[in-house]
């Protein structure tokens, strides 16, 4: 949306800079007789209404230019948080946010875990990263988590060549795996 806008403003402001362009290169080169200039000058001075009109055609002349020097400047907003490899044939960027859900495919082929989520940060020794879930609580927990992090740990080393330093599995509760019924009554 705010692109669709600037880019209307930069065109309103474009038509409008080049007519005043072209007035100027027709006056500075003798195209208005002197008379006309200065009634305009005096016009200019002397009405409350021209001049108010002149003056907030202006600023909003400059608030549009402010706003153009503004996004030239700016740099082209934040980038996602990537993970860059150099190879002999070139950059490779990975974002975050593929590892994080290859880590998610990873983790949910791991039987009685449910209701997953991922965080993956970026370290020196490789990727840190964090595995939230819900267990059903039918086996034990431990072998669970292990399981987790071996089956993550080896599919992002597999699919990304990036070493991990760490997978580390949150608990976070146990999920009744009993329907629930509803009762009727007669």
């Amino acid at each position: 949306m705010i692109r669709m806008l600037d880019r209307l403003l930069l065109f309103l402001y474009s038509i409008a800079i080049g007519a005043a362009a072209i007035l100027f290169i027709v006056a500075a080169s003798g195209g208005f007789a002197s008379s006309f200039l200065q009634d305009a000058v005096t016009r200019l001075t002397d009405d409350r209404t021209v001049q108010s009109v002149t003056i907030g055609v202006s600023i909003v002349v400059l608030l549009v230019s402010l706003r153009f020097f503004i996004v030239s400047v700016r740099r082209n907003g934040p980038q996602a948080p990537s993970i860059n490899q150099r190879t002999e044939h070139g950059d490779i960027r990975i974002s975050v946010e593929t590892v994080e859900n290859l880590a998610l495919k990873a983790a949910g082929r791991t039987r009685g875990v449910k209701d997953l989520k991922a965080r993956v940060r970026v370290a020196e020794a490789g990727l840190e990263i964090l595995i939230r879930a819900f267990v059903d609580g039918e086996g034990s927990i431990p072998a669970l988590s292990e399981d987790i992090q071996r089956t993550v740990s080896q599919q992002i080393e597999d699919a990304t060549g990036i070493p991990v330093a760490e997978v580390s599995v949150y608990i976070a509760n146990v999920t009744s795996s009993a329907a629930s019924f509803k009762s009727r009554v007669e």
